[in-house]
């Protein structure tokens, strides 16, 4: 009887602890603020973005990227984009070569310490590495994820040429859907495969703006260095993508690339471009020219 009484009292004093966990808000999560890259060769890659960056700057006006901080050993380098607040970070491995290039997908929050707590209510481990302004967490099969503080006046989803989307291999979706749409609120905005009856691509767009994170899935596992480098992706978008290859064209004899664009299976334009470490570069028109295959969007378009 007296077990049973303290039992009660204990269900009494942590039920309403949980419960206010699980009524712990989620703040906002408005876009990409940066993707890091992991190269071989920090030079020789930063004069591969500089290229691509270089001609938005020849082909649009106005918006403009740039290489704001370049470590003097070459073990680093930064673009910053000046309309879209967004950053482009290009880092040494430290030691053994990655599986994947793709090093950090982070978001822009609108409250940095409120995403924090909130995840922590959702037990969700916290990097050590973390700060007032910042901090990282990785998901379910390991993808580093960070979360930046956006100011007031920030504007992530704005601008000629910025960051759209960022693409991983995915082994579990459903594990992934979990901490992506369950927890983070991440929201469907197209599927589809080379195939119209498969799905080999999940696009899962943050829930407060259009940018996106894209699930590559039905990638063997034992794929090579050059599989992985399409798959673990970053696309940037741009407004006309045959002015964006046409720019392109007289430095593109010194870099590996489709031989023209092409409509994807989503209905946009899109170019790829490979950095010196075979990551894929992917350029892509902000909304589709024809209908998808395989399924409608089920969300807003990215805006120039």
């Amino acid at each position: 009887m007296r077990r049973s009484i303290l039992c009660s009292i204990v269900l009494l004093v942590t039920l309403p602890a949980l419960f206010a966990q699980d009524q712990t808000s989620r703040p906002r999560i408005t876009g990409i603020a940066e993707v890091d890259l992991y190269s071989t060769n920090v030079e020789a890659a930063a004069n591969f973005y500089t290229t691509i960056f270089d001609s938005e700057n020849s082909s649009a006006g106005g918006c403009v990227w740039s290489d704001v901080s370049q470590v003097a050993n070459g073990a680093e380098a930064n673009f910053h984009g000046f309309c879209s607040g967004q950053n482009l970070r290009l880092s040494k491995p430290p030691g053994m070569l990655p599986d994947t290039f793709l090093r950090e997908i982070a978001f822009a929050v609108d409250d940095v310490k409120a995403t924090k707590k909130y995840l922590e209510a959702k037990r969700i481990a916290i990097e050590k590495n973390s700060s007032e302004q910042y901090f990282a967490v990785t998901d379910p099969e390991g993808h580093r994820i960070g979360f930046f503080q956006s100011s007031p006046s920030a504007a992530p989803s704005s601008g000629h040429m910025r960051i759209i989307h960022a693409g991983f291999v995915v082994k579990d979706r459903a594990s992934m859907d979990h901490f992506y749409k369950d927890i983070l609120g991440f929201r469907p905005y197209w599927h589809g495969g080379m195939k119209d009856s498969d799905t080999d691509w999940v696009a899962m767009q943050v829930p407060d703006g259009t940018d996106w994170v894209e699930y590559m899935l039905n990638i063997s596992p034992t794929a090579n260095k050059q599989t992985l480098g399409v798959m673990n992706h970053v696309s940037i978008g741009v407004k006309d993508i045959k002015v964006a290859a046409a720019s392109l064209e007289k430095s593109r004899a010194n870099m590996r690339a489709d031989a023209s664009p092409k409509i994807g299976r989503d209905g946009k334009w899109q170019f790829n471009l490979y950095d010196p470490d075979d990551t894929r570069v992917e350029l892509m028109e902000f909304t589709p020219v024809e209908k998808p295959c395989c399924s409608e969007f089920t969300a807003p378009h990215p805006k120039p």
